[in-house]
């Protein structure tokens, strides 16, 4: 991974976050926002939407790990933490949450390369992931949609189940739609005449 990326860095401390910001920048990367605080990476987040944030864990208003969580409420991030300590709580909090990796200070350039390229892999494998569950969902919810509208051709007009999809492949050819389409208006259209019996 050796594309630039535009980063956001949050750090209290004045030395870390300036030798973050240099870091990052000597390695190729662009830091759009840098802030001193959990609160400040959560409100400057929206207007610059960074490709990777780097955030401390321990800062005053609110910490590393309540930022990440505030800014997942909304968004999809990669996350890497920075901290001094290394405690068990704070690494199960971080494992909990949407940090992707965990860097304990001091940090050098050469740890960093490595935490940064891994950092994205994963993140588009959650993100691969994530759209392949959704695919399956949706496809999942198409076939019930389907199931529904080919029962309700049987029993309308005593067609068996498959000329029932047959039918139902003939509309939507014949109207230039989706199958799906096609069967989730006949669901829409039985609802609505059951509606009008009650």
């Amino acid at each position: 991974m050796n594309r630039s990326l535009r980063v956001a860095v949050a750090e209290d401390e004045p030395l870390m976050r300036k030798y973050l910001e240099e870091t990052l920048t000597v390695l190729g990367h662009q830091v759009v926002l840098v802030a001193k605080t959990g609160k400040e990476l959560v409100q400057q987040y929206p207007s610059v939407r960074p490709e990777l944030i780097i955030t401390d864990v321990r800062m005053p208003d609110m910490d590393g790990l309540e930022a990440a969580e505030a800014i997942y409420a909304t968004d999809l991030v990669p996350i890497i933490v920075v901290s001094a300590h290394h405690d068990p709580e704070l690494i199960e909090r971080a494992e909990n949450s949407h940090v992707i990796a965990y860097l304990v200070k001091p940090i050098k350039q050469e740890n960093l390369v490595p935490a940064i390229a891994i950092a994205m892999r994963r993140f588009q494998e959650f993100q691969a992931t994530r759209r392949e569950a959704n695919d399956l969902r949706q496809a999942l919810e198409d076939r019930k949609i389907l199931e529904r509208a080919k029962g309700i051709l049987m029993k309308r007009t005593g067609l068996d189940e498959p000329d029932a999809f047959r039918r139902l492949q003939k509309l939507a050819r014949d109207n230039n739609r989706k199958l799906v389409d096609i069967a989730r208006n006949i669901v829409m259209a039985e609802e609505a005449f059951q509606k009008g019996e009650a």
